[in-house]
């Protein structure tokens, strides 16, 4: 449904704010966990909205949720910083991320408190930290380049920045964007926090800029897609003339959708001796972070571990 269809439920609504909601995994796997987590009663509902919509219909989607009674809250994709910059002054609460990053993953209520979080940092980490082996970055003297400085892309900075320990930090972060005010806040954020790595931003609308921001890292980095090219929008950023550094850790943070990027990064796999991950395991955790919130339960452990199984029967279904 779009946001202008929302109407009140029948049954306690769980609310899913994306793009191509309906071909997401989740709405085969949410009625499994909520049998397992012991709320069966408790429904999905898709709300897909245009990339950069208007402030009206973010407004519209959150005023349906502070309002309803059955509305228990919801999980923001793609639209993260856009919804709150739209709809701020109609929450009563948000996380130190939320307010640091200037966006929200998840909405949530207590009570008659309207809240939001910014849970990518810590799904984003947890990610991390599962594809990295400990010491990563010292055994290595690996950068990391990330193509996206937009929700996910901010996330990812972030959960470098709070590495206590230097040989989980990399020498070097690079963040590259389209838009000058995603580059702007990356900017911005580094100067607040000061990190204790190099954190440099580049603006990607000339063409070979991303090609050439590749080729010039060492052996072994970690290179992400956080742009949402190929699933949100099409293509990838970067040409199909670029070469992966040896030894590098591809990660694609979709699942699903064309994967453009990832197609480009197997086609060299053998060759470059890519390793590459793809957006699963954060689809994971994203999902179960929120989940927790919303329900006000405990996901970790054996919990987590059962739901991540009750997700992989339905994956490629």
């Amino acid at each position: 449904m779009n946001s202008y269809d929302l109407v009140t439920q029948s049954q306690p609504t769980f609310y899913f704010i994306g793009v191509t909601t309906a071909s997401s995994s989740i709405m085969r796997v949410f009625p499994l966990w909520m049998k397992a987590l012991g709320r069966p009663d408790v429904q999905i509902v898709g709300v897909d909205c245009k990339i950069h919509d208007a402030p009206a219909v973010y407004r519209s989607v959150v005023e349906h949720i502070r309002r309803d009674p059955l509305s228990l809250g919801a999980l923001v994709t793609t639209h993260k910083i856009d919804l709150l910059a739209a709809a701020r002054d109609l929450f009563d609460d948000l996380d130190p991320y939320a307010r640091l990053t200037h966006e929200v993953s998840s909405i949530s209520k207590r009570g008659e408190r309207l809240r939001g979080h910014a849970k990518d940092p810590i799904s984003a980490g947890k990610s991390i930290d599962a594809i990295l082996e400990p010491g990563y970055f010292r055994q290595t003297g690996a950068d990391v380049l990330c193509y996206g400085a937009g929700g996910a892309g901010t996330a990812i900075a972030l959960h470098f920045m709070g590495k206590t320990s230097a040989a989980d930090r990399p020498r070097q972060l690079t963040l590259t964007d389209c838009r000058p005010d995603r580059l702007e806040e990356i900017i911005s954020l580094t100067s607040e926090l000061r990190p204790q790595f190099a954190v440099h931003t580049a603006a990607t609308r000339e063409q070979g800029i991303s090609d050439r921001l590749l080729e010039q890292l060492p052996e072994r980095s970690l290179v992400i897609n956080a742009t949402g090219m190929g699933k949100d929008t099409p293509g990838s950023p970067i040409s199909d003339a670029a070469v992966f550094p040896r030894n590098c850790i591809v990660w694609e943070l979709n699942y699903r959708g064309e994967l453009d990027f990832m197609q480009q990064a197997s086609a060299q796999r053998d060759d470059r001796g890519l390793r590459i991950e793809d957006g699963w395991l954060y689809f994971l955790h994203g999902w179960t972070q929120v989940i927790a919130e919303v329900l006000d339960v405990p996901i970790e452990g054996a919990v987590f571990v059962e739901l991540a199984a009750i997700a992989a029967q339905t994956r490629g279904k």
